[in-house]
């Protein structure tokens, strides 16, 4: 079973890429397979936390529905 990694390990896995590419001392080739590799990373993380950002923002309503959060601007 192959399992999908999780945020945290697609996080730090663009952290050692991005560490990598700041060192500098990576050959060409391999320096833009690690840069394309990051923004697929980049990519995924974003798509992750846009979900996750969509989920918080939802409320139920009194039928079980699930509706938009509309924040109270306090007015």
């Amino acid at each position: 079973m192959n399992e999908e990694p999780s945020f945290e390990q697609n996080m730090q896995q663009l952290e050692q890429i991005v560490q990598q590419l700041e060192q500098g001392n990576v050959p060409l080739e391999a320096a833009l397979e690690q840069f394309q590799a990051g923004v697929k990373l980049s990519r995924e993380l974003q798509a992750t936390l846009n979900n996750a950002e969509q989920k918080l923002t939802k409320v139920m309503n009194d039928d079980n529905q699930e509706v938009p959060f509309d924040r109270d601007d306090g007015q």
